[in-house]
């Protein structure tokens, strides 16, 4: 059994998954091409799967209490009627917690200090990833060349470690969408928790910091490549007339805090999620849409799952089997779950199907609407010690 690694990717899921290999005795390195880690990002919500899965990497106490509740909230119309009511306090009681929102650089932060200096290896490009022999891979960096039992490419939706394991897949597609979403630059006065508004081929979506900050969201219908000169004030006249606190969080916000991403999505599903000696992790493995708030949540499942099956072995080759057994299935169908909830979501557009949606959710009930939650929720990690 091997007990060194090298992870590709110094992003949420790499990070956790070098934590998860080192709490069982594993020597790990991440590369991370960044030069400089700025922090940079807005915001996530955390459900009770990653929050296990944190506290499975012994993290999962500090990122609470950096993180807020999300207990009030739901689902609104453009006018303000409520669709959906959420109630954080059942779900705490179901699951133990209520989510959690985080901006995402204190998540990457916490995760980063729990690795010992000298783990995280920044400006370190992977030029070439490739076994070179039955029991060990290679990570070129250039002036780096790192041999290990095995090697975790956590580089994200553009993996290139992907598209060399894989090259008749045919990579990340365009959704359809983009986002734009933004951090406010002082605290702002909120009645709620979270919110996600819907309207006709957009929405508008916020969680509150501990700090009294908020992270806010715009989801709207864009081809490919479509970029906005002005992106605050495109906003603010899309959504001018769309109810509090919308306008009030937009003048919260800098121009050039605005990050807009077109929303991509590994539409095919990967035929596995290893290949010899390297793993594929996070988004590399499974991107997906951001409708069911999933993405860093499964990569966190990813490396707790990956770090318990190389713990019991027996050999590298029979863990990585489990692995892509165990991760698989329960990934792909949550990325499948969250495309169809943005079909169902701001991707309608025709009036007649909007009322219709809008109805059902309304007539929909509160245990049904439960189930649903927990179906992605409410997941058991492995144990790692």
């Amino acid at each position: 059994m091997g007990s060194t690694a090298v992870v590709v990717g110094g992003g949420i899921g790499g990070l956790a998954a070098a934590i998860g290999m080192r709490r069982i005795g594993w020597e790990v390195t991440v590369v991370e091409r960044a030069p400089v880690l700025e922090d940079a990002g807005a915001g996530i919500s955390l459900a009770a799967n990653g929050l296990r899965a944190l506290d499975e990497l012994g993290v999962g106490g500090l990122v609470r209490e950096a993180s807020r509740g999300q207990y009030g909230g739901g689902t609104r119309t453009p006018g303000g009627r409520w669709l959906t009511r959420m109630d954080g306090a059942a779900l705490e009681r179901a699951v133990g917690t209520p989510i959690m929102g985080i901006p995402r650089s204190t998540l990457h932060s916490l995760l980063r200090a729990s690795l010992p200096a000298g783990t995280l290896l920044t400006g370190s490009e992977a030029r070439s990833v490739r076994q070179t022999g039955p029991g060990t891979a290679r990570v070129d960096c250039g002036d780096t060349v790192l041999d290990a039992d095995l090697v975790v490419a956590a580089d994200g939706i553009g993996s290139r470690v992907r598209s060399r394991l894989f090259p008749a897949h045919p990579g990340p597609v365009h959704s359809g969408s983009a986002v734009l979403r933004a951090i406010t630059e002082h605290p702002v006065e909120l009645r709620t928790d979270f919110e996600l508004t819907w309207g006709r081929g957009a929405e508008f979506g916020h969680i509150a910091f501990r700090d009294g900050r908020a992270e806010w969201h715009a989801v709207l219908g864009l081809p490919a490549g479509t970029r906005f000169a002005d992106p605050l004030a495109e906003l603010r006249r899309r959504f001018r007339t769309w109810h509090d606190p919308i306008p009030e969080l937009l003048d919260a916000t800098r121009p050039d805090a605005v990050l807009q991403h077109a929303v991509n999505e590994l539409r095919a599903p990967l035929p596995s999620f290893t290949a010899g000696r390297i793993a594929l992790l996070g988004d590399a493995a499974h991107a997906m849409t951001p409708n069911l708030g999933q993405g860093a949540c499964q990569a966190l499942e990813d490396a707790v799952t990956l770090a318990a099956a190389l713990a019991v072995g027996p050999t590298v080759e029979a863990a990585l089997a489990r692995y892509d057994a165990e991760r698989r299935p329960r990934s792909q169908a949550v990325a499948r779950a969250a495309r169809q909830a943005g079909r169902m979501g701001h991707q309608l557009s025709h009036p007649l199907a909007v009322a219709l949606r809008n109805t059902a959710m309304r007539l929909t009930p509160s245990r049904a609407a439960m189930r649903m939650i927990l179906r992605h929720h409410d997941w058991v990690p492995p144990r790692l010690g």
